[in-house]
């Protein structure tokens, strides 16, 4: 019997960092799940890797599909942007997967798939460093989008707050100021829980 982590955290947590180390991770072979997108791709992001991108059409297909699990749309600076999951072959009876996603995408994955099947792993960092992270990577951009980039700061507050991911009934938490121990941390976690 399979299970998905899902891994969230605030934006500039480092999760595509401990994402790519998990999947490199032979013991667990974990299948990856890659989220759909409406915004645009950024410098150095390649289809089917961070994301599958898309526009609203191909959403409102999947959807009249009934393959999206899980959907969410941001007001952004820049006009609607969604972001959602689509069951384009998941099998958690024969397979362990890995995912990143918000707390929000957490909870409607886990009521799709059962909480028993889904693990969320939740990193934290300080808001400093990640603010000075995400700034760095902006300036990389050809075009930065720094309207969007504090839009998003700003969201992350609400979206994670302690109120929140008490609700959700997150245990598994992880700074992540050292990113060899903070992944050890989670191996071992994942390890225990399955």
């Amino acid at each position: 019997m399979g299970k998905m982590i899902y891994l969230m955290g605030k934006s500039s947590t480092g999760k595509d960092t401990v994402y790519r180390k998990l999947l490199s991770w032979k013991e667990m072979s974990l299948k990856r799940i890659i989220p759909y997108t409406t915004r645009p791709i950024r410098v150095g992001e390649k289809e089917g890797n961070e994301y599958h991108f898309t526009d609203d059409d191909g959403y409102e297909g999947l959807k009249a599909q009934g393959k999206v699990i899980e959907a969410r749309v941001y007001h952004t600076y820049h006009g609607l942007w969604r972001y959602f999951t689509v069951n384009d072959g998941i099998n958690l009876d024969e397979n362990n997967y890995l995912m990143i996603g918000t707390l929000e995408s957490y909870l409607k994955t886990a009521e799709y798939f059962g909480n028993d099947k889904v693990l969320p792993v939740l990193l934290e960092l300080d808001d400093g460093i990640r603010l000075q992270r995400a700034l760095d990577r902006e300036r990389k951009q050809k075009k930065p989008r720094y309207q969007e980039l504090c839009r998003r700061y700003l969201a992350d507050a609400e979206d994670f707050s302690e109120e929140k991911i008490n609700a959700a009934g997150i245990k598994g938490k992880f700074y992540n100021d050292n990113l060899e121990e903070c992944i050890a941390k989670i191996k071992k976690y994942i390890q225990n829980s399955l």
